[in-house]
């Protein structure tokens, strides 16, 4: 019988923690856990088990396959960094690292080079789903890299998702997910705008969330966002700050693709503008506080 991987989870947040828990709940046994938030983590290997550690080192030490679920490039560069303390800093030969974060992409090409050199191996597996379907189980993931060390942790990664799709060599899958959060990202703003000239004309909001729902004005953002924009519930499952970060990622590759996305741009925009008014830890609706003349960044629930 073959004895079960021990998980590492580096990144306690909201998507890391719900991960951990479903994997412990789906008989995985979670080793380590690590958060910069030492709190966090040891709130986390309470309901999971495992040891709460601030060393990244001890994570690679105890755990056999490692999670990743940090911010940015630069959470992603510091705890692979190739000298100092870092995940790399022991013997991590055999390891398998799964980086969730949406990133640069060429940050998960770095990385794989880097765990490479010293025996290891990485996978992107990035997540286009909220912090209910990493509890759940139902996450949707697109995976890249080898597809070898795919293929060795395939039946894990199931335990995490409804759908699990490999998109190619390292990088590509975080080429997709920037697409895809790019687009979600501009029909978020551009349903906000609807919603908040429906609002200034004076017309009924449920009224014009069911047409909306029935003709070409539909999206999945309608009905994930559409009544939370209408009663300002902002209730934070992605934040508007990750919006923006993850819209600017897309724009950095078209800019290398000699591409101009104006659409993606203007909402870009509107993202960075919560930002500064100090509203980028709202939930992505909250770009509906720009664009109801009543609101304006007004004190939000």
């Amino acid at each position: 019988m073959n004895t079960p991987q021990r998980i590492g989870i580096v990144g306690t947040g909201r998507m890391g923690a719900n991960i951990a828990k479903r994997l412990h709940e789906t008989g995985h046994p979670i080793a380590a856990l690590y958060d910069v938030r030492p709190e966090a983590a040891i709130e986390t290997a309470r309901e999971t088990g495992g040891e709460a550690t601030q060393s990244l080192a001890r994570v690679a030490e105890l755990a056999d396959v490692i999670l990743t679920v940090v911010t940015d490039d630069a959470a992603m560069y510091a705890i692979f960094a190739p000298s100092g303390e870092s995940l790399l800093s022991g013997n991590v030969e055999g390891k398998l690292f799964v980086n969730c974060a949406t990133v640069t992409p060429r940050v998960h090409v770095e990385v794989q080079r880097l765990c490479e050199e010293r025996g290891a191996r990485s996978l992107e597996a990035c997540m286009a789903s909220s912090i209910a379907q990493a509890r759940e189980g139902t996450l949707y993931l697109m995976i890249g890299g080898r597809r070898a060390a795919f293929d060795s942790i395939e039946p894990l990664l199931a335990n995490m998702s409804a759908s699990l799709i490999y998109i190619g060599e390292a990088g590509r899958a975080a080429q997709v997910k920037a697409l895809v959060n790019m687009v979600m990202n501009v029909n978020t703003a551009g349903l906000a705008e609807g919603l908040g000239l429906g609002d200034a004309l004076g017309l009924d909001l449920n009224l014009l969330r069911d047409v909306f729902a029935h003709t070409g004005a539909n999206s999945r953002v309608l009905e994930t966002d559409g009544a939370d924009m209408q009663h300002r519930d902002h209730e934070v499952y992605f934040s508007a700050a990750h919006a923006a970060k993850d819209s600017g990622i897309a724009l950095g590759l078209a800019k290398n693709a000699g591409l101009t996305l104006p659409v993606a741009r203007a909402s870009f925009d509107q993202y960075e503008r919560m930002k500064a008014l100090g509203l980028g830890e709202l939930d992505k609706s909250g770009v509906s506080e720009l664009t109801f003349a009543s609101r304006h960044g007004v004190e939000t629930r």
